[in-house]
Order: C-alpha cells, then structure tokens, then sequence
C-alpha cells in the first residue's frame, strides 16, 4: 500500500498504476476515495501513468487529529502538491471531481506550468447552496443497513431523483466504492468529522460557495468541464457563464446524471481522452 508523508507528517495513501505514459492525477470527491476512479483508471491506464490519491481522512489515508483545522482545501491542496514533489513530477492532467475539482483549480493556481489539463466533473466557478444543503445533510451517517445490498438500496432511494433508471447492479458498484467492507458490512470510508469541518467553513447557514476568482486565473488553462445535467452542485447558468469567459472551454452535459457523473460514460470517457491526448 503505497503512501507518503504530508507536509505536517499525516500519511496519506495513493495509488500509481499504469506504465511510463504521461501522468494524470485523479482527486474524488468530499466523502469519496480512490475507488470512484476504477473504471476510468483501468481504461487510462494502457496509455497513462494514473495517480489516485486519497485526501486525508478518506479511504486508506491517515485521518485528522484535529478535523476543522485539517479537513480544508488549503491542508488538502498542499498534501496533492507534496504528492506530486514526493512522484518528481514536473508535467500533469489533473482530473478532478467535486471538491477533487477545486483542488485541481487550486494546485494549477499555485504552480503555473505544471498542469497540462484540467477536467472537472461537475463542479465549477459557483458551487451551489442547494447541492452543499443537500450534502450537509447526510455527511457524517454511517449506512443503516447491515450488507451491501441494502446500502445499495438505501443510497437508490435518496439518489434516484438524481440518476434516475441506473440498474441494481450499478447502485452496488456505488456501495462498494463509497463503503468500506468490515466483514460483510458497509461501514462510512472516511472520517465522520468531516461533517464539523464542512459546518465549520460555513459559520452559520450554507451558502453558495463563489470560485469566480481562481476559475478566471485559469483562462488559459486547456479545461473540460463534465457536467450532470441534474446537478445541484454546477447549474447550466454558471458553466454557460463559465465557457463565456473562457472561450477555449470543452464542456458537455450528461442526462439523466447528477452530482456527480461516474466518468464510466462514454461521452465522458471520449471527452477525456481528447483533452489528454491534445495536451498531455
């Protein structure tokens, strides 16, 4: 398993496969980890080095030993950046989804030239009150049910309106990357007190989070932006505001996906390897 030690010796776990290609750096999401990459990471990684990272307190990472202080996207942004000094990497894509996203916007900011391509998935330059309402309210809840398919069944009900017609089968595939698997049964793969981090931030109600300022740092940045066309997370008005102030933008939108597509699609699938191949 293997790992590296952060800036404030957390040690945090990623994983390295493929061969000697050009590498891309995979970040997940707020609660998510490594696994929400498999099936991307197995189609990549015939042609690319494919990183994955685990942020601190997620997956097989080291948690926080204090969660507010340590669970923000400075502390977050700087252990992708040690990641990277740690591989003696000097060119790379980022893929980057939800908070993964503004990571990868992060780290480009900070190392002009480092960053051949940047691909969000469904996040943007104004993350939505409603969607980090939503997400407020279940971070932190352990699954209910004592196996997977229950879980899989839990995590349908409260996210069908989102990914409507998605198979059994799929829903387990989620169980299976969101959970972690203590003998038989489903149990939360991150750090429950993520939950008082998040709350933190806000200081009183959600609201809108606004990255106009470091979307427009990227203006020359080669970008893709994947969006869920259900999404509470990225609304159409701001990624169309987005591809307005960056003319050079890739974008598209998936039906009958929300926050966040699974990068299993072959639209987005065929958009990701345009951009890398053009400029990575």
């Amino acid at each position: 398993m293997p790992r590296f030690r952060a800036p404030d010796g957390r040690m945090l776990h990623y994983l390295d496969s493929g061969g000697t290609g050009p590498a891309v750096l995979c970040l997940a999401g707020l609660t998510r980890n490594h696994r929400d990459f498999d099936p991307l990471a197995a189609h990549l990684a015939p042609r690319h080095r494919v990183l994955r990272l685990d942020s601190r307190g997620r997956g097989a990472s080291e948690r926080a030993a204090d969660p507010v202080a340590e669970y923000t996207v400075p502390v977050e942004t700087a252990d992708a950046l040690a990641l990277i000094d740690h591989l003696e990497l000097t060119r790379l894509a980022i893929i980057g989804t939800s908070r993964g996203g503004i990571l990868g916007m992060a780290i480009a900011a900070a190392r002009p030239g480092l960053i051949a391509a940047l691909v969000l998935n469904d996040v943007g330059a104004l993350v939505e009150a409603q969607g980090l309402t939503r997400i407020a309210g279940y971070l932190g809840r352990a699954p209910q049910s004592a196996d997977f398919d229950g879980a899989a069944a839990e995590l349908r009900a409260a996210n069908e309106a989102q990914f409507p017609g998605l198979p059994k089968e799929l829903w387990t595939r989620v169980a299976r990357q969101l959970y972690d698997d203590e003998a038989g049964r489903p149990v939360l793969a991150y750090d429950p007190r993520l939950r008082d981090a998040v709350a933190a931030s806000f200081e009183g109600d959600v609201a809108s989070v606004d990255l106009w300022p470091l979307f427009e740092a990227l203006k020359d940045m080669p970008m893709l932006v994947i969006r869920g066309a259900l999404s509470d997370i990225l609304s159409a008005e701001t990624l169309d505001a987005m591809a307005a102030r960056h003319p050079a933008l890739q974008h598209l939108t998936l039906p009958d996906r929300g926050h966040a597509p699974f990068l299993d699609e072959p639209r987005a699938v065929a958009a990701i390897d345009r951009i890398l191949e053009a400029h990575l």
